[in-house]
């Protein structure tokens, strides 16, 4: 489902250590760096590794083995329509990707990521208890019903059954949105990156993440998700609400030897500063544009900062009135009287990043709308084919997207050892291609997962209707869906990965936390996009005796127009990439006009490499 697609975020941030750092990266190091001097009372290092470690597994194998199955679950035991319950899961999954932006946010400016992550812990482990007690009282949740039956007539939900239900998906909210922004960065705090130890530290944390979090999600899509299917939706999800409490354990049981970063302040502030400053002095005239920075607020870093300072440029000029210096504005060190007056062109120029690449940003969420039908249509299409493994194995329909991990697993070194090399004998690039190029690779794989989609989900149609099985099952394997899960893995390996890599590369070191929430909002948008389309085909559809194409009996309706919809959508917005990247100006160019893409491209890619 589409929280596997969040939760494989945690997978590319390997590659880029500090992108998910919440903090500005001076402050950062020199936390760290205090926070190591006093080690006979935090000494962190890897004796905080097995409470960081133990807890962030447990936490993925709660959550990973609870929500991997929800459609299920939804349908079954709430008997929700299959437009109805695919919305909610949109719209949950949508708000819980956004979450994480005011987690990190928080943490920051407030809390600090070890409260923060303390209090979201709580609350993921309330939602899940909450929502194994809708599987455990039958109060909680409709009569007993087998919505699959031929005729059935099953009770939906009650308001009251309804709002525990959304209280526990509230609460699971709550918690995704302090977990993700800082679980990760929270292990890397535990080490000092000043020092070759700490770096070595640093490597081997995140190669120890990524074991235990693959582990953690192939048990939670295969064996947690069967015993929900097959044996028990209260032991299904009494499970991972266990392990969730286990991990809260863990995570209290490290107190003693934690690093501790307290909150230095949120980037948002800034931004908020320079829109103000701005507006405030709007009627002021700029300095020309061959004046550089004259008159204009540009103090230098501080001394040993590994913050890299950026050049003025002229894109969005009347921001630069923020930097302007009127009379009575500065101390007599140098600095603002008033922040929200004047600001830094630093300040400006950070600002400027974050606008240019929202274009961009935006045209990542219709390709992640077509890796989020996995988690909903592609289950229920799964619902009906034959599952079965052998004469008394069935492969639960949550345990599909095992398919599009493992090919993401097996897409990426395959691409980063032999792809990327032979590239780079080509074109000359570090990166084999630039990293647009990748992310429109993506856009395009994606477009063709969802025509091959469509064409399966035909053929699918068609083998059911003219077998005349009493449930509808169609004779065909459910490994048919398999081209279209591995089309997914590997338009997500190049789009997500290359949208990650884009964002930390063009923030500057001082926004990563919004780099890191930014790959988030993507997701959350698409899941919001998705709910939209869905509802706008159900409700201008099955009109005039045609078929809903979103009937909850997909052999009625009509599922593979709708694939195609978002295929053509896809189609669409790869012209709008091509566009945003052709005018896309990367981070430190001063150039006045437009250059050739390929010229601009160069400049954002980094130095030459050794394999």
């Amino acid at each position: 489902m589409m929280m596997r697609s969040v939760s494989r975020f945690v997978y590319y941030m390997r590659c880029f250590p500090f992108v998910s750092s919440s903090k500005d990266a001076e402050m950062e190091g020199k936390s760290v760096v205090e926070g190591a001097k006093k080690a006979e009372r935090k000494p962190g290092g890897w004796k905080s590794m097995p409470y960081v470690i133990g807890n962030e597994t447990f936490e993925k194998l709660a959550t990973l083995g609870l929500l991997a199955n929800i459609m299920v679950y939804l349908q079954d035991q709430f008997h929700m329509k299959q437009v109805f319950a695919t919305n909610v899961v949109n719209i949950w999954s949508g708000t819980t990707n956004f979450a994480p932006l005011i987690g990190a946010f928080l943490s920051d400016a407030y809390f600090g990521r070890f409260r923060t992550l303390a209090y979201a812990s709580i609350a993921s482990f309330l939602g899940m208890a909450t929502l194994t007690l809708t599987a455990w009282h039958p109060q909680l949740r409709p009569p007993n019903c087998d919505p699959n039956k031929p005729g059935a007539h099953c009770l939906g939900p009650t308001k009251s059954q309804l709002g525990v239900l959304y209280l526990g998906l509230g609460l699971l909210t709550i918690g995704a949105g302090g977990i993700r922004p800082c679980n990760l960065a929270f292990g890397v705090d535990q080490f000092d990156p000043t020092t070759e130890k700490g770096r070595r530290g640093i490597d081997s944390f995140f190669n120890w993440y990524y074991f235990t979090f693959t582990a953690a999600m192939m048990i939670a899509l295969t064996v947690v998700v069967y015993i929900q299917s097959s044996v028990s939706w209260s032991l299904g999800l009494g499970i991972p609400t266990l392990l969730m409490l286990c991990s809260i354990t863990l995570f209290f049981m490290g107190t003693k030897v934690y690093i501790y970063v307290s909150p230095e302040g949120s980037v948002f502030s800034s931004i908020a500063r320079v829109l103000v400053a701005a507006y405030k002095k709007r009627r002021l005239k700029l300095p020309h544009a061959d004046e550089q920075v004259q008159g204009l607020y540009d103090p230098s870093l501080l001394k040993g900062s590994n913050i890299s300072k950026l050049p003025l440029t002229q894109q969005f000029r009347c921001l630069n009135k923020a930097a302007i210096i009127v009379d009575g504005e500065l101390n007599p060190d140098g600095s603002p009287t008033n922040h929200w007056n004047l600001c830094s062109i630093q300040q400006i120029e950070e600002l400027k990043c974050l606008i240019r690449i929202v274009p961009v940003w935006a045209s990542g969420i219709i390709c992640f709308t077509a890796m989020s039908q996995q988690s909903t249509f592609t289950v229920s299409q799964a619902r009906k084919m034959d599952r079965h493994l052998g004469p008394h194995f069935q492969i639960p329909p949550g345990s599909l997207g095992v398919i599009s991990m493992l090919t993401l697993t097996f897409v990426i070194p395959i691409y980063d050892r032999i792809l990327v090399p032979m590239a780079r004998r080509i074109t000359k690039l570090p990166g084999g291609i630039t990293l647009l190029q990748r992310i429109g690779i993506g856009m395009v794989i994606s477009i063709l997962s969802m025509v091959v989609a469509g064409l399966i989900e035909e053929k699918r149609r068609n083998s059911a209707n003219s077998h005349h099985d009493s449930k509808g099952i169609a004779p065909l394997t459910v490994m048919w869906l398999a081209p279209q899960l591995i089309l997914l893995g590997i338009a997500e390996a190049f789009n997500g990965i290359g949208q990650i890599e884009f964002y930390y590369k063009e923030f500057p070191q001082h926004m990563k936390s919004i780099a890191g929430s930014l790959f988030f909002c993507t997701i959350a948008g698409a899941s919001y996009l998705s709910s939209f389309i869905v509802t706008v085909v159900h409700d201008n559809t099955g009109k005039d005796g045609q078929p809903d194409w979103l009937d909850d009996n997909l052999n009625v309706g009509k599922l593979d127009y709708y694939y195609f919809i978002i295929a053509g959508m896809g189609a669409l917005n790869f012209a709008y990439f091509v566009v945003c990247a052709r005018f896309y100006r990367y981070k430190g160019s001063t150039l006045g006009e437009v250059e050739d893409l390929n010229i601009v491209i160069e400049l954002s890619t980094p130095k030459p490499v050794s394999n």
